[in-house]
Order: C-alpha cells, then sequence, then structure tokens
C-alpha cells in the first residue's frame, strides 16, 4: 500500500463497460522523505479507483497491480490502482 494526496476527480466521456458507474479520482503519492518532512506529496500523479469518496486534499492508502483487482474478484476489471482507506493521521516511525 502507497499514501496519496487526492487533487482532483476524472470525468469520462466513455468507460469500459465493467466500470459504468465507477468513481476516479487523481492523486499524487507521497515519498518516504516527504512523509517524514511532513511536505507535500512528489509522486507522479495517477488515476485511482475510489469507492470511498475521498474528496480533494484527503489522504488516501491505496494498492496497485493486482492487488488494486483483488476486490473485484472473481470478475475481472482493469483496475490499476485501488482506493483502500481514507487517513485521518500518518505517523512516520524509524524504528525508534
Amino acid at each position: 500500500m502507497r499514501i496519496a494526496e487526492v487533487i482532483g476527480k476524472v470525468t469520462l466521456a466513455r468507460v469500459h463497460p465493467s466500470m459504468v458507474g465507477a468513481r476516479w479520482v487523481i492523486g499524487v503519492p507521497y515519498s518516504l522523505a516527504a512523509l517524514r518532512a511532513a511536505g507535500a506529496p512528489d509522486g507522479e500523479d495517477l488515476v485511482i479507483y475510489d469507492n470511498l469518496g475521498a474528496s480533494v486534499g484527503a489522504r488516501i492508502g491505496f494498492s496497485e497491480g493486482s492487488e488494486a483487482a483483488a476486490p473485484f474478484y472473481p470478475e475481472k476489471k482493469p483496475v490499476d490502482a485501488y482506493c483502500v482507506c481514507l487517513l485521518d493521521t500518518v505517523v512516520v516511525n524509524d524504528g525508534e
């Protein structure tokens, strides 16, 4: 799981038939350095499937790859990233 900040939503004119009604957001992932510094996200933007209602500015946890499609099993869905949680607080513990 990775952490991202939602910066917008996606509106589609056409969608794969299996994804009609799906909600999509644009997220910017945080690197570990950005989380440690409590700074802004510094990754490359990506589109994330969201069924939790994440709003702009929210921090979310998301999965990628085959784990992103796992919630739909046994159906097959064309999903690369899936919002798995809404985060209130992130604490980075360096093993102390």
